[in-house]
């Protein structure tokens, strides 16, 4: 079997995949219809990009639609941006002012008018032949490379800023998910970045390097969208539990320095540091596994922005740690008692409050410097 056919079978096993991803994502009901629209068109818009062996069998010669189906490259990343915000934020609306992100797509339309989309077939074939002469294709990958710098970066200051967020703000153990989509992030930044050494070597005198390297980019396709959609089927709840309105601690104490708001006396703090110890201990919240901060300051009445610089900034600890302290000491208790020794490690992370076996030994470790196994078995 020759290379060529090889691509043609890659290339339709990995649009079929992602087209009945998207198809499934489009028609599933679920209340995170934005995010299953975007990532839907995410993948379909993969599909086109990858879909070239397909589409040079159908379409003989360079065309206006051959054209726009590789322009539509410059509508991924910003769609895939405009994904990463709708999981982390369970408040994200798709709004009229996103319409901006077409910006790219539509000035690399306009600059290619003229001297592609306007011309005869033969003019066609010349503007591609001498491709590395064309100031308006120079253009084309020049931008397409600070859009793929920009947002990606935009995307990683995102994710990092809306972890450290659900840290302050909240205790629910689905924090895990975070990492794939970290993960996920991390393999489409190789992928582009891999595209964007092919189209250097494409407008070098080596451009045979460029089609070995789009040959590998399609193999890969296919096994990408499976793995995400495997992680995908085992993450249901990805992160989804941050208000876009919340502020980072940091934010909130900068802002009240430059209000003089900041309280310089420790007292206060400590009735309140008081109060919210013994609440901890005699009502034991923290076996809700899904506890906020706004859970525990309408119960205790301290204002939600007090008890976050309580926590955050005058403890020295996320929101995220400081419940899972009192979820760890009361599994040492039970792991402590001989009577309770017939309880599973399972048994005891969901009585304490957590939901996932990575996550409690995770924090166990941390908490301790042992596992929960090893510290039941050496006390």
């Amino acid at each position: 079997m020759d290379k060529i056919n090889v691509l043609l079978i890659v290339t339709v096993i990995s649009i079929f995949i992602s087209l009945i991803l998207s198809f499934f994502l489009l028609t599933v009901k679920t209340k995170y219809k934005a995010s299953n629209i975007l990532f839907a068109v995410f993948l379909i818009l993969s599909a086109a990009d990858v879909s070239e062996p397909l589409f040079n069998l159908i379409v003989e010669g360079p065309s206006n639609l051959g054209m726009l189906r590789t322009t539509l490259a410059f509508l991924q990343i910003p769609v895939f941006y405009l994904y990463v915000m709708s999981v982390c934020y369970y408040d994200f609306m798709l709004k009229p002012r996103y319409l901006l992100h077409l910006l790219p797509f539509l000035i690399v339309n306009i600059v290619l008018f003229p001297r592609f989309y306007t011309v005869d077939a033969a003019s066609k074939i010349d503007f591609i032949i001498n491709r590395q002469q064309m100031v308006e294709l120079q253009f084309v990958h020049i931008l397409f490379h600070i859009q793929f710098v920009v947002y990606f970066i935009a995307v990683f200051m995102l994710l990092k800023k809306t972890k450290k967020l659900y840290l302050e703000n909240h205790a629910g153990t689905h924090i895990n998910s975070y990492n794939w989509l970290f993960q996920f992030t991390i393999v489409l930044t190789v992928l582009y970045s891999i595209a964007l050494l092919k189209n250097i070597f494409k407008f070098s005198d080596y451009p045979y390097i460029s089609e070995w390297i789009k040959f590998g980019i399609l193999v890969l396709q296919p096994f990408i969208v499976c793995w995400y959609l495997f992680k995908a089927l085992n993450n249901p709840d990805l992160f989804r539990n941050v208000d876009s309105q919340l502020q980072l601690v940091a934010e909130i104490i900068l802002e009240e320095r430059n209000q003089e708001q900041l309280i310089t006396h420790g007292e206060k703090y400590n009735e309140e540091l008081l109060k919210l110890k013994r609440y901890m201990i005699e009502e034991k919240p923290f076996l809700n596994p899904s506890l906020t901060i706004q859970d525990i300051s309408e119960n205790i009445q301290i204002p939600t922005r007090e008890l976050s610089v309580l926590i955050n900034h005058q403890l020295g600890q996320h929101f995220y740690d400081f419940v899972n302290t009192y979820r760890i000491e009361s599994a040492m208790e039970i792991l402590k008692d001989v009577t309770k020794s017939k309880v599973t490690i399972l048994e005891i992370l969901y009585e304490v409050g957590f939901n996932s076996k990575s996550s409690f030994n995770t924090a166990f470790k941390k908490h301790t410097g042992n596992t929960p196994t090893y510290y039941r078995n050496n006390l």
